[in-house]
């Protein structure tokens, strides 16, 4: 385990060298750990450097959330503080890992799941030329977290893989295609995918990630 500007984070190196080393970062979900998506390194590329990042607030059993939720009088409760500061830290440790390990400024992808494809989305869209690839694994766009974002910017440059379960009782169906509609209105390229499937990713979604990876 490493630790660069308070985030903890293991990795994997470049198995294979070449001149610009592309970054991905994989962002866990609610309750998870930095060991959930760090299994998806063996299929990426392997010119990469791949970083899988904790979550920076401790919950019970022994997880991590990088913001808290509630249910109160069944009506979602979340953080906006600690949501906002989360994607705050995820920048600066974008930008600290790139100039430490001197990696493609130009060739950074996240993937995030759940909470972590929520920061994905507000990470990106407020930074759209620091990002190139981004994978939104049963996330959707949440205007609290983007904040309010220059709509203007060039957003040419980002590349979006959106797949969402349509039998997802914890963030529903109507949440991710609500991130479909959104990356339309901005004009930024994505492809879409719903699979029969709950709050996780099945295989037929993991092919398809990794084929959208391979494409790029």
């Amino acid at each position: 385990m490493k630790n660069l500007v308070g985030v903890n984070y293991i990795e994997r190196l470049p198995v294979v060298k070449t001149e610009k080393t592309p970054l991905f970062l994989l962002i866990h979900g609610y309750g998870s750990n930095e060991e959930d998506l760090f299994s998806f390194a063996q299929d990426l590329p392997q010119n990469a450097h791949i970083v899988s990042v904790r979550a920076l607030h401790d919950i019970m059993y022994g997880g991590y959330a990088w913001y808290d939720i509630n249910f109160v009088n069944n009506e979602k409760w979340m953080d906006e503080d600690q949501a906002v500061s989360s994607r705050n830290k995820l920048v600066e440790f974008i930008d600290q890992i790139v100039a430490q390990e001197n990696l493609d400024e130009k060739q950074v992808t996240l993937m995030g799941f759940s909470q972590g494809a929520i920061l994905s989305y507000a990470i990106a869209l407020n930074n759209p030329t620091k990002i190139k690839n981004v994978a939104i694994l049963s996330g959707y766009p949440e205007q609290k977290i983007i904040g309010d974002f220059d709509q203007t910017q060039d957003f040419s440059n980002l590349n979006f893989f959106v797949s969402h379960g349509t039998e997802d009782v914890v963030l529903p169906i109507e949440l991710g295609r609500m991130g479909e509609e959104f990356l339309k209105s901005l004009q930024i390229k994505f492809e879409y995918h719903e699979y029969r499937s709950g709050h996780g990713i099945v295989p037929q979604n993991y092919h398809d990630l990794i084929a959208w990876v391979n494409n790029f």
